[in-house]
């Protein structure tokens, strides 16, 4: 014992004779009171254990170490094992997990579990028994995760309810932290209701149902919606089975769609379709009605196994057909602004919900096919005439032309026949263009009349949208139909042609081609002919090729088809004909001579008159 310790318990002024008959029996004593005392952990004193070597020997030690142990739990590292939260601050938990010293785990660990609290059993993974301070090294994080997907799995077979992190927001939904396992929430399994900010999720606890696991690739889809679902059918079942048609409820505008708006019941949602929201036309329901919006609506129709509700604003409020006009009547002007434009027609509305179409026959005096967009645009207010009107089935049919002169009561007057115009080409067909006058006034100009020279297509003279020169050539009022003329202001070239290549002239040409029926000539001007295959044989009995160069007699003119016939064979085989026949004159008046002074012939004469004949025979053969 040390000097101080002796002092205590034996006092100096006692005799030194009587202090060791006091003082062993005293030591040991103390010494068997302290080995058989059953003294706490916490309450044994450490230090006088390790520096009063007098008091306690060594067996002494290794008996009290070795109790001490037994109340201490064995630790193995790389495990997982249960322990005791202690103590809870804003950086670390405490854990116990019975062994000498108590671990430390950063708090972020039990971030999803925000009802962590003093005296809690949680699952702790033994990282290291005792680190270079002699502290136990403890995760929570890692024994999560090592029993993760086992309970993920449990909680899906058996549909338990999780809690999870939201960790952080990602393209399509969110990252969930769910027993350590990074899972899925899609942006359509938060709320019930749409999301209009992801952000403000993260970084929160909820609830969650695994909805979904990928066993291959280890992916987990989790639903906060679910939980929400099965709480709101009970809700729902009681709602629609309370549900009249004709019942006026009040409702809060959930969701606007471009077909209608969906709201709110208090529990079940309906749909106000489109064509619902107003008795006029609506183009796009939030002109109507905004979101969070408290509105009264009209049950129309319901479906309790579909549990799908169709809900009305419009019926609400009286038909505006209704407040319509009394007195209007067929033939009287409205003036309305358009709200649609289709191809056949456009609509008017002539007050709110009363709507008239306007055809587009209607539209203009002119008989070309047109579409409504030709001639008006949304949102335009234009004046009309009512054609017809039934308040009955709520129709009306309106027109623009009825108010503008029709341009055909007065054609002849302001388009007489020869007259000439400057006009616009519409269109253009096989067969002819269409050229407008004015608007109302169209005429065709057949392709027999566009050019004097034949065309394949009336395009390789004209384009829509061009300006042309025209003649009005007739009429034909009932059909109202006009036939216009273009190449009659043009000068006929055929006219110099005739005059150029008059019938039986002798021209030059070359063999430009050759077809099954003869050659295509082109004159020395540009001009083209055409030579028949019994017309092409040369004098030397051969027929013309490409390219020879030959003379040509012209047989005939033909102004219908505008085509000069020339024949190549002609102009030799007449010439031949010709001095055959000046031949054949001459010996007949030789001849003649002969017979007239056959009487003073001699003998000689007759000689030489036998010697003539045969010189004669001779030639004609």
């Amino acid at each position: 014992m040390s000097e101080e310790i002796i002092n205590e318990v034996v006092p100096q002024e006692e005799p030194a004779v009587e202090t060791p008959a006091v003082e062993e029996p005293l030591k040991k004593e103390t010494k068997k009171t302290q080995l058989n005392a059953s003294v706490a952990p916490e309450d044994f004193d450490w230090d006088a254990f390790e520096s009063e070597a007098d008091i306690y020997g060594h067996e002494d030690k290794e008996s009290i170490g070795q109790a001490y142990d037994q109340t201490l739990s064995k630790v193995v590292e790389n495990e997982v094992v249960e322990g005791v939260v202690t103590a809870i601050s804003k950086r670390e938990v405490i854990v116990n997990i019975g062994y000498k010293s108590e671990g430390v785990i950063a708090a972020p660990e039990f971030r999803y579990n925000p009802d962590l609290k003093v005296g809690d059993k949680v699952e702790v993974y033994v990282e290291s028994a005792e680190d270079r301070k002699g502290q136990l090294i403890l995760s929570h994080k890692k024994a999560r995760q090592l029993r993760s997907w086992d309970m993920v799995n449990e909680a899906y077979e058996s549909g338990a309810v999780v809690k999870g992190y939201i960790k952080t927001r990602t393209k399509g939904g969110m990252i969930v932290d769910v027993f350590g396992i990074e899972a899925f929430l899609p942006g359509s399994q938060i709320d019930i209701k749409p999301i209009r900010d992801y952000d403000a999720y993260v970084d929160q606890n909820m609830d969650f149902k695994i909805v979904k696991i990928n066993q291959e690739f280890r992916n987990v889809v989790v639903s906060h919606k679910a939980l929400l679902e099965a709480e709101l059918e009970k809700q729902k079942k009681e709602i629609i089975s309370k549900l009249e048609k004709g019942q006026v409820l009040e409702g809060t505008v959930k969701n606007i769609t471009n077909y209608g708006v969906f709201v709110d019941l208090g529990g079940v949602d309906g749909l106000i379709h489109i064509t619902d929201l107003s008795w006029g036309r609506v183009t796009n329901p939030e002109e109507v009605v905004s979101l969070d919006q408290k509105i009264k609506v009209v049950v129309l129709d319901f479906n309790e196994q579909q549990k799908r509700i169709a809900l009305g604003l419009k019926q609400l409020s009286p038909h505006p057909w209704e407040a319509l006009d009394p007195d209007l009547k067929v033939g009287d002007k409205v003036t309305g602004k358009v709200v649609l434009i289709a191809d056949y027609g456009a609509f008017v509305e002539v007050i709110p919900g009363v709507e008239g179409l306007i055809h587009v026959s209607e539209m203009s005096w002119s008989p070309r096919l047109r579409i409504a967009q030709d001639f008006l645009k949304v949102g335009e207010e234009v004046e009309a005439q009512v054609l017809s009107l039934d308040r009955e089935a709520r129709k009306m049919s309106l027109g623009l032309k009825q108010l503008v002169e029709n341009p055909w009561d007065s054609i002849k007057e302001k388009y007489p026949v020869g007259s000439k115009h400057t006009a616009t080409v519409r269109n253009i067909t096989n067969f002819g263009v269409f050229a407008e006058l004015e608007d109302g006034i169209e005429g065709l100009v057949h392709i027999s009349d566009l050019a004097w020279d034949k065309i394949k297509h009336p395009s390789e003279m004209v384009q829509p949208g061009d300006q042309i020169e025209v003649v009005i050539l007739d009429f034909d009022e009932p059909n109202r139909k006009l036939s216009l003329g273009h190449k009659q202001l043009l000068p006929n070239p055929w006219d110099e042609l005739e005059k150029k290549y008059p019938q039986g002239a002798v021209v030059e040409g070359t063999v430009a081609s050759l077809t099954d029926k003869g050659a295509n000539i082109l004159l020395e001007d540009g001009a083209e002919a055409f030579c028949f295959s019994r017309d092409l044989q040369k004098e030397d009995g051969k027929n013309a090729v490409v390219g020879d160069k030959l003379p040509f007699k012209v047989v005939e003119l033909r102004r219908s088809t505008r085509r000069i016939l020339l024949s190549h064979t002609r102009t030799f085989a007449e010439a031949r004909e010709a001095r055959a026949a000046s031949e054949a004159e001459s010996t007949k008046k030789a001849v003649k001579k002969i017979n007239s002074n056959i009487e003073k012939t001699t003998l000689g004469d007759i000689s030489d008159l036998a010697a003539l004949k045969e010189k004669f025979s001779k030639e004609e053969n």
